[in-house]
């Protein structure tokens, strides 16, 4: 029986990891044939291996995924990852092709290989026009498109990585060069100074109240004064406070 072989295409290797791995275990015979990290080693190792799937990301370096996509119109099936929120990627699904949301879980991988597994099962073949396609999602996520924040944290633990939704996250903490996440959970570290981290935060959630500290506005039980006229912050559900610098008292003049 004729082997069915995939190559993986995203510039984040812990993505291809992940991906890999949970393909291993969904699908033991799925044969990954090779990985890419930029849109270029894509296209060469479509060109070597002759893939029946290409797990593209859309956003790569040099030529993206939408553009190996036209270049490989008819040689096999693509399913695209992409960032893009949960209602920007109703772009996709009047489309010839399937994709994955960042972070991929692994039951939306189960629908994907199923879908794939049924459709080369039914000798379907890919479309050779991409062109059109490709043309009209473009379109529709860059009429949809707009500034993103940062949605997923990525934290390494052992040898696996573990995602944490910002949501759930109750304040941030600078530690020299890195980042302590806290979380109902308990506490986790990632390598990102918090500074480039608040860049990446929705301002209107996420409030700096010290140089070294941004909270979680929605974490935030009450917030009190204290002897020395500082605001202090007590959290839903966290025993700790924390103390508002007079840079950041403004914040909370009206409460």
């Amino acid at each position: 029986m004729r082997k069915i072989k995939a190559i993986i295409a995203d510039d984040e290797e812990q993505l291809r990891s992940y991906l890999k791995s949970r393909l291993s275990e969904i699908w033991p015979d799925l044969v990954i044939c090779g990985e890419a990290r930029n849109g270029q080693e894509a296209l060469e190792l479509i060109d070597e291996y002759r893939p029946d799937i290409a797990f593209l990301d859309i956003r790569m370096p040099g030529l993206s995924g939408m553009e190996v996509a036209k270049k490989i119109a008819g040689t096999c099936r693509i399913v695209f990852i992409t960032a893009y929120d949960q209602y920007a990627v109703e772009a996709f699904e009047n489309e010839a092709i399937d994709y994955l949301l960042k972070p991929v879980t692994r039951e939306r991988l189960e629908r994907t290989a199923k879908r794939l597994k049924e459709q080369i099962a039914a000798s379907t073949k890919p479309p050779m026009d991409f062109s059109e396609i490709v043309n009209r999602l473009v379109a529709n996520l860059q009429d949809i498109e707009k500034p993103g924040y940062l949605k997923w944290l990525k934290v390494q633990q052992g040898d696996s990585i573990r995602l944490i939704p910002v949501d759930d996250v109750y304040y941030f903490k600078a530690s020299d060069k890195y980042t302590i996440v806290i979380t109902k959970e308990g506490e986790s570290l990632i390598r990102k100074p918090i500074k480039e981290l608040a860049d990446e935060l929705d301002p209107n959630k996420f409030w700096r109240i010290h140089r070294g500290t941004i909270v979680n506005a929605e974490c935030i039980s009450n917030v009190s004064r204290s002897l020395t006229g500082r605001s202090v912050i007590r959290l839903k559900d966290l025993p700790e406070t924390l103390t508002v610098s007079r840079s950041y008292a403004h914040l909370f003049k009206q409460m």
